[in-house]
């Protein structure tokens, strides 16, 4: 695909890498290890080969900027989420090598930690399916990332200058309560 790009609208500048490895909560017993796998393929090896591709081609231009979403299982592991966990702490932790092979080449590689969840319908809608709403007034005002904002701050990472980039940032909405500890409302 960087192939593609490059050859018919120019070099990429900017790159988000946004692909998600929820693969749902299991107990290690319940986790085939496919599935362990595919949470891995999605969440850190899409990564390694899509930097693969593209990174080198920054550094001989000199610039470019990879901004990587990743998620609250990259700092800190909950029951359920072995895959998830594993997928999105060697995304982080290939952030920082990326970081340290390619910053002094010009290139930003920045690693988001959105934590917590996103007013999104076609996302946290379709996992919570009726329950979206409630969940929304449940939470109030501020309870959740707005994706206006987010995308705000990746624009202001993609735009920093090089004497001030940020590596790595977290994202979370003004709670007092942690969102990996909400449950949210049933119907």
């Amino acid at each position: 695909m960087v192939d593609e790009v490059e050859a018919e609208i120019g070099p990429v500048a900017v790159a988000l890498y946004n692909l998600g490895a929820q693969i749902g909560n299991r107990a290690l017993a319940d986790t085939p290890h496919r599935t362990f796998e595919l949470g891995w393929r999605l969440g850190c090896y899409g990564l390694f080969r899509l930097a693969h591709a593209l990174l080198p081609r920054m550094a001989e231009r000199g610039s470019g900027t990879l901004l990587v979403t990743s998620a609250t299982a990259a700092v800190r592991g909950n029951a359920g989420q072995h895959s998830h966990a594993a997928a999105m702490g060697g995304r982080r932790m290939l952030c920082q090598t990326l970081n340290a092979e390619y910053a002094p080449r010009g290139i930003h590689v920045a690693h988001v930690v959105v934590d917590g969840p996103v007013d999104a319908p076609d996302t946290l809608g379709k996992l919570l399916g009726d329950r979206f709403d409630d969940y929304k007034a449940a939470r109030g005002e501020d309870g959740l990332l707005d994706p206006r904002s987010v995308a705000e701050t990746y624009w202001h990472l993609a735009q920093q200058a090089r004497n001030c980039w940020t590596h790595e940032l977290d994202l979370r909405p003004w709670r007092d309560t942690p969102w990996w500890n909400d449950n949210p409302p049933t119907a």
